[in-house]
């Protein structure tokens, strides 16, 4: 997987535009990797990212609304020399609803739309970062093998997480202290109750944002543009992930990686 040294920029303009297949667009560097079509919520505090929500709220809905969510391979989301690399594969936000606080903050919700690969970025031109991305659709695939593998992923990942919340139970059944990553692990169990799509595409995506995966393995899924390929690895990596859990009880992943939404819209 590729990344983007923020150390090497040149100016786009700040204004969307379009030269071929590439387009320049705002982009919101984070600590996790968006799929299309989940639920993200963000608390915006920083200035520049403040001026780019009081720039979507001006556009009329649609694309017009969207930012670009690139996850941070080295660096830290809050600062404007935080951010040292990026991944080259995002998604697109669209901002749905804003809640705007006195002192200028607001509370944000945004739905993935999406998918991109960033070619080249600008931090001189804006307050926050632009970048030149290419749309990545996903490829058309066959029917027929694409829902016998959505059966297969369902259903594996449906036994994954009532392992994590058998393990959670049982933990706190030996009175064990409480622990931080009991609540994620908790908000992750809480996936058995969403009734999982059938479309295969759709699923593959709640499956890579739900699933307790480390951030690598996630970007790996975001970047796959078939949708077959990307069902085939997710069976592999429940599969691993459901024998370490078995073998040490505990999830093999960072708390910080830990913090996937499971909404879908």
């Amino acid at each position: 997987m590729r990344c983007l040294d923020l150390r090497f920029t040149r100016r786009t303009g700040r204004h969307r535009h379009t030269l071929a297949r590439v387009e320049a667009i705002p982009l919101f560097p984070l600590g996790t990797v968006l799929f299309p079509g989940v639920v993200l919520p963000l608390h915006v505090f920083e200035p520049r990212y403040r001026a780019l929500t009081r720039l979507l709220m001006e556009a009329p809905e649609g694309p017009g609304r969207e930012f670009g969510v690139v996850s941070i391979k080295q660096g830290w989301e809050v600062g404007v020399d935080g951010v040292k690399a990026l991944y080259d594969v995002g998604c697109t936000a669209e901002l749905r609803q804003v809640a705007a606080y006195p002192d200028g903050r607001y509370d944000i919700v945004s739905v993935g739309r999406r998918r991109f690969r960033l070619h080249d970025l600008d931090t001189t031109s804006a307050p926050y970062p632009f970048g030149e991305v290419e749309w990545l659709p996903d490829e058309p695939y066959e029917l027929a093998e694409a829902t016998l593998l959505s059966v297969s992923v369902a259903e594996v990942f449906q036994r994954y997480v009532a392992l994590i919340a058998s393990v959670t139970e049982t933990q706190r059944d030996e009175d064990l202290p409480p622990q931080p990553e009991h609540i994620e692990l908790r908000s992750a169990a809480g996936a058995t109750a969403l009734k999982l799509p059938a479309e295969p595409t759709t699923l593959s995506h709640l499956v890579a944002a739900s699933a307790p995966l480390p951030q690598r393995d996630r970007q790996d899924l975001l970047a796959e543009v078939s949708t077959i390929a990307r069902l085939r690895r997710e069976l592999r990596l429940l599969k691993r992930e459901a024998t370490m859990l078995r073998r040490l009880r505990a999830v093999p992943v960072p708390l910080a990686e830990l913090r996937a939404p499971l909404s879908l819209n």
